[in-house]
């Protein structure tokens, strides 16, 4: 009893005093797994025979193994390889062996002396073709050891003489992935010798092997020599007779390589020259491959036929004549060796005969050539992209065009000849083919100028019943230069045919109409009087204009030629005031002399020219500066100067459109530091909780504004670099802090305080993890103050480490945006349904409408899954539509159309109401979601990070349509 009593006093005296010798160490449990490879053995050592083992294995490859266990199994495999007689098994050993290989953190080197004895072992000749490509993948994941690199090589080198295709096509796959680059490989020290002695290098070796009687093989020689392309050695010119003769080879296979490998050498030496053969002729070797492959525009295989038709696009070099040919299918003298006018003379003075002038036009020069010309371009490469826009298959079609386009675009003498060829492509059967026509002439537009019969044919695409394809035509007359007045009378004429049938291209021909009247003002002056009804003695009939699409033709067409406002009546200047307010995005401001009193027309845009992009960077730098003096100023002050600041950087964005995804950041950002400010302000921390109820609903409702605006800031906005984005993380940690301090003043209960102060520490953590090197760049602020903290707060109690969050959120400064070079925010307009009409759309309950949905985004970033279409009902019905991959186009850089239908459907109703239509974008974001194994001591015994949280955005205005759901008839 007197021990008990003693033993109990030392306790109770030991928590007094808290004696630190005496603290037992808390035990660490460390969890092992199972071995992998001891499973592997037992499973190995239960199989009776081949199929079991070769079952064990392949459940076997389905599990992962990590970077620790993989030397172990290697051993296992290894172990059970030579004493398995099955080749099928040792095949599946030996392809095990190359995918452990790629383990993430494993190093192979430590297999690869086992590797090349089962290799020098193996007699079955698929083994020995898998244990090449074990061999190969440990190469690759070796880079810095040439050693191994050497002993590979001379692996592949001793198997190359195998009789099975597939240990040579291995070995020759190595050579070309690991064969060096620089040192020659030579008979005595690299094993690479044949009996013809001396040096051989890789090079050598592997075009040995482009007269292989296996066309597999001559294939993987081919593909071997360009892989060293690809690693930087520079292949000999010799090898260009060789890869010229594999260019007629049988199989289809060969000769698409062999395209290739002639053209990597064109590029490589485009200038040298060949001999012509059977001739004393030379010619520059870019010109003889490209004759070679157009040559093979007309290859029995389409395969081949569509590489050959992509590649002559790439050469670039090639002479114009040589390139002129191509769109001619008989001969051009020009590809002609021709005798001079001395041979010629020469040989008729020694043949004694004269043109006696008896016999009519016996001295006229002959078509026919005679047997001693010599062609420098072999005949069946003439005309080869006539062939090739001729082609059955609409592959090798869509590649001969896009090849035209690439040539086109770099020399414009042939971009005028091959204007035809590409305008009657616009008659192919094949949509696809037509649009890339389209889009083709669009490119090399600057180069050409339509003559009417072209045009003509042009026009006739605008009633092709694809929307696509017809938009695509009017992109491209935005951009086209048409030589005539009729020209243009009849592209106007076609377009509003156009716009009577299709109504629902009326944005893109009104656009279309734009660019034509200010691309050729000279041209449209003339058809003035008649387009307008105007006569300069008489007075016309005002004409019907409620299709502005005439006027924003002759609009434009004023804007750069001085005397066409001359000819404009007063209804006209009546109607460019209402489309100026209506249209500005299509009406141009123009300068017309005294009547800028009563319409304003002679307003300029505020914001052309680079001058004014300058000036407005430099005020948007300038507020900014400005904001971050807020510190010195009192707690009124600061709010004002923000107010003041936000608004000036709204205004700015509306002002200057290149600025507009820069300056509405920065207002985002300034707008939650100002809500932040407000949730802080004096009076509402220092009242009891039950005084200032409205007070705290206020700051709970901003700190959660902040969270939204902070998820807007980080996905809305596209160029944000990573200080940018641990700019507003630290915003978000700075709410999340401010709502668990609302959380601890409001809450009754010390559960949900708890796990709250739990998941605060976690994302604190987080922050640290994932923005280790911007933390520098954020001194002085909030998160560096609760880093320094943090071993206090993790230790310390929930009603504690509220108290420390709330002191360090009000004593915390502003942190200083900094902004990228570019910013771009995602934008949606919706072009159709306008939200104009009042005409209801009647459909019976219990049924569906559809609703087409014609909408513009600007910078959205992968829209086929994050774009989603809204529809919210009058009674608060709320669905959302994901539409199809299908749905998107990109006619830009940057931008996409969505082009979709929407099914309604709803009970009936008593009369007509308006629904809302409005596009979201859909993010989902934590910021756990990227973090790394590692937790410190501090978080062991937190729980484990939430789910990330997702979330949907409105990035467009909605649009209201008017629905009637009728009762079903009984």
């Amino acid at each position: 009893m007197a021990a008990h009593l003693k033993k109990r006093v030392y306790e109770e005296f030991s928590k007094v005093v808290q004696i630190p010798h005496e603290e037992a160490p808390a035990k660490k449990l460390r969890l092992s797994k199972p071995s992998k490879s001891a499973a592997l053995h037992i499973d190995l050592c239960k199989a009776t025979n081949s199929t079991d083992a070769l079952q064990y294995l392949l459940q076997f490859a389905r599990k992962p193994v990590e970077a620790e266990s993989v030397e172990g199994v290697v051993r296992i495999l290894l172990e059970h390889y030579y004493k398995e007689t099955d080749n099928s098994v040792r095949l599946k050993i030996a392809s095990l062996l190359g995918l452990l290989s790629k383990t993430q953190g494993f190093s192979p080197d430590c297999i690869v002396d086992d590797a090349i004895n089962t290799l020098n072992n193996e007699k079955s000749h698929q083994v020995l073709a898998q244990l090449l490509d074990t061999l190969l993948v440990i190469g690759t994941q070796l880079p810095e050891s040439p050693a191994v690199r050497q002993r590979l090589i001379e692996m592949a080198c001793k198997h190359l003489s195998d009789t099975y295709f597939g240990v040579r096509n291995k070995c020759l796959q190595l050579l070309g992935c690991l064969g060096t680059v620089d040192t020659p490989l030579t008979k005595d020290n690299e094993g690479l010798g044949t009996s013809t002695g001396g040096v051989r290098d890789v090079q050598s070796v592997i075009s040995d092997y482009f007269g292989d009687q296996d066309p597999r093989v001559r294939t993987a020689a081919i593909k071997a020599m360009l892989q060293l392309h690809e690693r930087g050695m520079k292949i000999y010119q010799i090898i260009y007779d060789q890869a010229c003769r594999l260019l007629s080879d049988d199989y289809e296979q060969v000769r698409s390589a062999a395209v290739q490998m002639v053209w990597v050498l064109s590029q490589l030496y485009p200038e040298s020259i060949v001999p012509i053969p059977s001739s004393n002729e030379e010619i520059r070797l870019v010109d003889d491959s490209f004759g070679k492959i157009s040559h093979m525009v007309s290859d029995g295989s389409w395969m081949v036929r569509v590489q050959a038709a992509k590649t002559l696009g790439s050469m670039l070099q090639v002479s114009p004549h040589f390139l002129e040919q191509t769109l001619d299918k008989k001969l051009m003298s020009d590809l002609r060796r021709k005798r001079t006018a001395h041979e010629r003379a020469k040989e008729l003075y020694a043949s004694g005969e004269f043109s006696s002038g008896r016999k009519w036009a016996d001295d006229a020069p002959k078509e026919k050539v005679d047997t001693n010309a010599v062609n420098l371009i072999a005949s069946g490469a003439c005309g080869a992209f006539v062939h090739g826009l001729e082609d059955e298959m609409y592959e090798v079609r869509i590649a001969a065009v896009e090849a035209l386009c690439l040539l086109a675009r770099s020399s414009p003498s042939f971009a005028e000849k091959c204007l035809d060829f590409l305008v009657d492509m616009f008659n192919d059967e094949i949509e696809e083919v037509r649009l890339q026509s389209i889009h083709v002439l669009r490119e090399i537009s600057t180069h050409i100028t339509l003559r009417e019969d072209q045009l003509d044919t042009v026009l006739a695409v605008l009633e092709d019943s694809s929307r696509d394809i017809r938009e695509a035509l009017h992109e491209l007359l935005c951009y086209t230069n048409v030589s005539t007045k009729e020209c243009i009378q009849l592209a106007l004429l076609e377009l509003l045919k156009n716009l009577n049938k299709y109504p629902t291209d009326r944005n893109s021909v009104w656009k279309c109409l734009k660019f034509l009247g200010s691309r050729h003002p000279t041209l449209v002056l003339p058809l003035v009087p008649e387009l307008l009804s105007t006569h300069p003695y008489f007075d016309t009939p005002e004409p019907d204009m409620d299709d502005p699409a005439l006027l924003v033709l002759v609009f434009n067409a004023a804007k750069s030629c001085p005397t066409l406002p001359a000819l404009f009546s007063d209804h006209t200047f009546r109607h460019y005031a209402y489309l100026r307010d209506s249209l500005s995005h299509l009406v141009p401001p123009l300068r017309l002399p005294g009547r800028k009193q009563l319409y304003g027309l002679d307003s300029v845009d505020s914001g052309c020219g680079s001058g004014s992009v300058e000036s407005a960077r430099l005020f948007l730098q300038q507020s900014l500066n400005r904001v971050s003096t807020i510190q010195n100023l009192e707690a009124p002050g600061a709010q004002d100067l923000l107010d003041f600041t936000i608004r000036d950087l709204q205004r700015l964005g509306e002002l200057q459109t290149e600025l507009a995804g820069a300056a509405d950041f920065c207002a985002t950002y300034l707008r939650c530091q100002l809500l932040l400010m407000k949730a802080l302000q004096e009076k509402l921390w220092n009242m009891a909780v039950p005084l200032c109820l409205k007070q705290n609903a206020m700051a709970t409702a901003a700190a959660r504004q902040i969270l939204e605006e902070t998820y807007k800031l980080e996905f809305l906005y596209s160029g944000l670099e990573s200080r940018q984005v641990a700019t507003i993380h630290h915003v978000r940690l700075q709410a999340k802090a401010l709502q668990l301090v609302l959380t601890a003043r409001t809450r009754r209960g010390l559960e949900p305080l708890i796990s709250s102060s739990e998941k605060f520490l976690q994302e604190v953590e987080s922050f640290q993890r994932l923005f280790l090197t911007e933390l520098p760049h954020l001194q002085d602020s909030f998160v560096e103050k609760v880093l320094e903290l943090m071993p206090r707060l993790s230790s310390c109690k929930p009603v504690e480490l509220v108290k420390i969050l709330q002191t360090t959120l009000r004593q915390s400064g502003l942190l200083q945006l900094k902004l990228p070079e570019q910013i771009h925010r995602a934008t949606a307009t919706i072009i159709e349904p306008t939200g104009e009409s009042d005409n209801p759309l009647r459909f019976t309950t219990g049924l569906v409408v559809a609703l087409d949905i014609d909408a513009t985004l600007e910078h959205v970033q992968d829209p086929q899954n994050t774009v989603k279409v809204q529809v919210l009902y009058p009674d608060g019905q709320s669905h959302v539509i994901q539409p199809k991959p299908g749905d998107f186009r990109k006619p830009g850089p940057d931008r996409h159309r969505l082009i979709t239908q929407v099914y309604l459907s709803h009970t009936a109703w008593t009369e007509p109401c308006q629904i809302e239509v409005r596009l979201l974008l859909a993010y989902s974001s934590s910021s756990s979601s990227s973090s790394k194994p590692g937790w410190s001591d501090s978080t062991d015994s937190l729980p484990p990070p939430e789910a990330a949280i997702e979330g949907t955005i409105p990035f467009s205005k909605p649009v209201k349509v008017y629905i009637m759901p009728k009762p079903a008839r009984r």
